[in-house]
């Protein structure tokens, strides 16, 4: 399998996360890396950690992200819509609500402030 530059990215932010029972096992050159995470997604509670193997998992492809969640099919799967999305601003990982499908008109903002008019 070919790693691209974000799934290398978040690999590495993976590692800094993880138990420090977990980190020897999660580098490259593992060629198991990506079913050791899924084991490792359904018995952490860091929300953020799961959310970084999540979308590791679905850049490796389908049959990945199948390991998630073996109770609903792959179809339904994709079709959930996220409720938080990972960002990532000067090294610091965020989870902030995902933008939903429906907006409205977008507001101009000027230092903070809507721009009337």
């Amino acid at each position: 399998m070919q790693y691209t530059k974000p799934m290398i990215d978040l690999v590495y932010e993976i590692r800094r996360r993880v138990d420090a029972n977990m980190k020897p096992s999660v580098k490259m050159a593992n060629p198991d890396v990506l079913k050791e995470l899924a084991e490792y997604h359904h018995h952490t509670t860091d929300n953020i950690t799961k959310t970084l193997i999540k979308e590791l998992l679905f850049l490796a492809g389908p049959t990945w992200v199948a390991l998630l969640d073996t109770t609903k099919s792959f179809t339904e799967k994709m079709s959930d819509h996220p409720k938080q999305v990972v960002k990532v601003y000067r090294g610091q990982t965020t989870l902030v609500d995902a933008p939903q499908a429906t907006e409205s008109k977008k507001v101009r903002m000027y230092r903070g402030a809507p721009i009337v008019g």
